[in-house]
């Protein structure tokens, strides 16, 4: 069976090329990828996470606004009773991995992880929420 992933961009960052690349790693590896499109909510990722039944949300940010907006799609997906774990990719500062670890991200990536990084975190996640 394979892994069905949703990769988002959430908020006001217009930025793709980054977060197709992923869709495309992810697609190669073998994994199911919806992507949601650029500047979509809190609300409209866990929504759409939930009716697509998918196994990780990987969300791309690059606004800066990642230690608001992730944390909401955590806090949407519990509110729902909906263990769908969060990746997190892009421009994070190092000082901010553990407040989002904590906030109930699975895992933080960074620019220029490699194709293989990326698939296995998103393996992990999969495998540690038990989906």
């Amino acid at each position: 069976m394979s892994l069905r992933v949703l990769v988002a961009k959430v908020g006001l960052d217009g930025h793709d090329r980054g977060v197709k690349v992923v869709a495309r790693i992810l697609r190669d590896a073998g994994m199911e990828v919806i992507y949601t499109g650029l500047r979509q909510t809190p609300q409209m990722v866990a929504a759409t996470a939930i009716d697509e039944d998918v196994d990780v949300i990987g969300l791309s940010m690059l606004s800066g606004a990642h230690l608001t907006l992730a944390p909401k799609v955590v806090a949407l997906l519990a509110e729902e009773d909906a263990p769908i774990p969060v990746v997190v990719g892009g421009i994070i500062p190092d000082q901010d991995i553990p407040k989002l670890i904590e906030a109930g991200v699975a895992k933080v990536l960074h620019p220029g992880a490699s194709s293989d990084e990326v698939a296995q975190s998103v393996r992990d996640a999969a495998a540690a929420a038990d989906r």
